[in-house]
């Protein structure tokens, strides 16, 4: 086996998992306290990295662009929370489903019109557009290694304020007992418009990182919250350990599955088969896991405490 090409792989499915992380922890969280099913949160993932490809475009420096683009995504977050998601936090979730479907289709075709059809390409300052060479035919680019120590800070960032802090605590108990939460004086609409903005924070803080590599396109989001949703399944819904374990367990499976089991399944078929086969079981791999889980822990791997 080409252990070079091992860890090169095992670090794409590292920052893979990472990127999925952000996405995830927003959905969890939105999806675990208000119990409200987004599926446009995809969306603000696609709208976090236009807002920032635009703003790299307009600035000239990336990283500017990044900090200016989270708070604006944040809003964009709130307001669909007090326009659209309010009204439907008493409804069952196959209204939400439809709500949030529809959102979808309203943001892909706003950003159509305000950035236009094609995607815009994000170009990196030249100290991230390069390369480090580790020997051994180890050669990993600066801008990678620069997402995944960005989603790990990330992830301390949210196990602190999650665990640590006053939010964290009313955050966490919304979780177990909104009711409670609500009885005992807090406001728990300011509360939930909060943790939606976080969450888009999060979703579009992972569009804006992966934009430089994929470039920015409509319909970026679509593929990622269905993996999103593998994740938060998989760890436990309303689950910040869950969600992070998850999406690294995710992020591996995917990312070696389809670099490897093709070397795997050599073993013990032919070539030919092994060729064909491979592909076809490592898309479905992420999905065969889950399922495994469900059959096995229905509530996750890591559920919260108390739901």
């Amino acid at each position: 086996m080409d252990y070079a090409l091992l860890l090169v792989q095992t670090l794409n499915g590292v920052q893979l998992g990472l990127l999925l992380f952000l996405v995830a922890s927003g959905l969890t969280l939105v999806f675990g306290i208000l119990d409200f099913v987004n599926l446009a949160h995809g969306a603000l993932y696609m709208l976090g990295a236009f807002i920032c490809a635009w703003l790299t475009l307009a600035l000239g420096n990336f990283l500017i662009a990044m900090v200016i683009a989270v708070p604006v995504t944040a809003g964009a977050g709130y307001l669909i929370e007090r326009t659209v998601a309010r009204p439907l936090y008493a409804r069952d979730h196959l209204d939400q489903v439809l709500a949030t479907f529809g959102l979808i289709l309203v943001i892909d075709t706003m950003v159509h019109l305000v950035f236009g059809p094609e995607g815009i390409a994000v170009p990196l300052p030249a100290w991230l557009n390069g390369q480090l060479d580790f020997g051994a035919n180890v050669i990993l680019p600066t801008y990678r290694l620069l997402i995944i120590g960005f989603g790990i800070l990330t992830a301390f960032g949210l196990f602190w304020m999650v665990t640590y802090t006053k939010i964290g605590m009313l955050i966490r108990a919304g979780a177990s007992n909104r009711t409670m939460v609500s009885a005992l004086g807090i406001d728990i609409q300011t509360l939930f418009a909060f943790v939606f903005a976080l969450g888009a924070a999060l979703a579009g803080l992972a569009g804006m990182l992966i934009s430089p590599i994929t470039e920015a396109s409509i319909g970026m989001g679509n593929n990622i919250i269905i993996t999103a949703f593998v994740v938060i399944i998989v760890g436990g819904i309303g689950s910040m350990k869950g969600a992070f374990i998850g999406a690294m367990l995710i992020g591996l499976i995917d990312t070696l599955g389809r670099s490897f089991l093709d070397t795997i399944f050599a073993l013990f078929m032919s070539p030919a088969a092994a060729e064909t086969s491979a592909p076809a079981i490592s898309a479905m791999l992420i999905y065969i896991i889950m399922a495994a889980v469900l059959a096995v822990r229905p509530q996750g791997l890591f559920p919260p405490k108390a739901r």
